[in-house]
């Protein structure tokens, strides 16, 4: 076995807000019928990569339902596969969470010695792109690198989200500093990492005994290899990638796959990006639809105006109800007469009669969740009632009913019934 690959599935994803309340970030929604994970998922198995450990820990009972026995990726098979590896308390005690993302490789030695593996990748399960990782290996060993870090140039403004790298004429690493405050650079880890095995191993077990480190990857590993010397290469990736990790650039990414030429193509027979699907019924487009630059999934039911929006299987559209701008997940239904506009609506939200989502020119900020732009979003399972005016950069909670709603407008850049995740 020459490569185990192991996806970090646990992300919280907080800047997502009601989105990723009730599952794991990777778990969330794309494009109308896919999940975040399924890009990577898809990409091990593009790559032919067939030994995949998908770490989680954050409401993973979505994510794991969603993957079962990795079928739909072809990873249901006997020697190898997917596994879903979930933080436990071993023999030895301790704490039953993973500490950092180093800690979770730690705790799961035994799973990737288990395959003997040359390499092991170590990949994000929240990031959207598409990257053959045998390219990135055989440059790994081009350099006969100890670790090699796919990496992109990044806007000056966001590196400090970033870890960011300084390169010599090889692309050799010669420092790394995880978000700094004051960025030197614009050249950013992706979290993409191959690594050694055997050199992953001692980093690991060093890690593990040394009580000032915080068990993470670009916060104590690799800085540590860069003292030690070792050989710690960039991989320069410019293809599209996109980390969704805010409600702004979930939105915005959608929009961009509405685009005649999108960067991101799904049409793509060369490079399936492959899911678990359910058996729908097809698209109905009823008399007096009108349906323009829009995706919408198998089992949709059309009967209103659908513009620059993406649908995800199941959604009703009433009659005369206008969806424009907006990404609707699954089983929602926008009753007659509605207006969703400029809108992230959740799984089996039920609209009422009448009601606008996104409503007016009124911009106010809702800095709580980073919306500024005028997007609203709507969390999973709540039912609005008729006539319900809802602002814009609006965050309305999930189960909601309606005796919640105590007035007929929730005013712009507010949050509605959102419970807080605790720190």
């Amino acid at each position: 076995m020459k490569t185990v690959a192991m996806i970090m599935a646990g992300g919280q994803g907080k800047r997502l807000g009601v989105l990723s309340q009730l599952r794991a970030k990777p778990a969330v929604p794309f494009a109308g019928k896919y999940r975040i994970i399924d890009f990577t998922l898809s990409n091990c198995v593009n790559s032919g990569i067939s030994t995949v450990g998908i770490l989680t820990q954050y409401l993973p009972r979505s994510l794991t339902d969603h993957i079962r026995s990795g079928g739909p990726w072809d990873l249901d098979r006997m020697n190898s596969g997917a596994y879903a590896l979930h933080p436990y308390q071993s023999y030895r005690g301790g704490l039953t969470e993973y500490r950092g993302t180093a800690d979770a490789i730690y705790q799961n030695l035994d799973f990737i010695t288990n395959y003997n593996p040359q390499h092991v990748l170590i990949l994000a399960g929240d990031h959207i792109y598409k990257m053959d990782y045998q390219i990135l290996i055989a440059y790994h060993e081009q350099n006969d690198a100890d670790i090699t870090i796919a990496t992109r140039p990044v806007p000056l403004e966001e590196a400090h989200r970033f870890g960011i790298l300084s390169t010599d004429n090889e692309n050799r690493v010669t420092a790394f500093e995880e978000k700094p405050k004051q960025p030197k650079g614009t050249l950013a880890s992706m979290g993409i990492y191959v690594f050694n095995y055997e050199v992953l191993k001692r980093m690991l077990i060093e890690d593990a005994k040394d009580p000032n480190s915080k068990k993470d990857f670009g916060g104590d590993i690799i800085p540590k290899m860069l003292r030690e010397n070792s050989r710690v290469f960039a991989f320069p990736y410019r293809d599209y990638w996109v980390d969704v990790g805010t409600v702004e650039a979930y939105w915005d990414t959608h929009m961009q796959l509405l685009e005649d030429k999108p960067d991101l193509d799904l049409l793509d027979r060369e490079w399936i990006i492959h899911t678990r699907s359910e058996e729908r019924p097809p698209v109905n487009i009823r008399t007096g639809a009108v349906i323009n630059h829009s995706l919408v999934a198998d089992g949709c039911v059309i009967e209103g105006s659908v513009e620059y929006s993406v649908l995800s299987p199941g959604v009703r559209v009433g009659r005369g109800a206008i969806v424009r701008h907006s990404v609707i997940l699954t089983d929602t239904i926008i009753e007659p007469g509605v207006i969703v506009d400029h809108a992230v609506i959740d799984k089996r939200v039920v609209i009422g009669r009448d009601a606008h989502v996104g409503h007016g020119n009124d911009y106010t900020s809702n800095p709580s969740i980073g919306l500024t732009r005028g997007i609203t979003i709507v969390g999973k399972n709540t039912h609005i009632p008729s006539g319900l005016i809802v602002g814009r950069n609006v965050q309305v909670g999930s189960d909601l009913t309606h005796s919640d709603f105590e007035a007929d407008k929730i005013s712009s850049g507010s949050n509605y019934h959102v419970k807080k995740i605790e720190e």
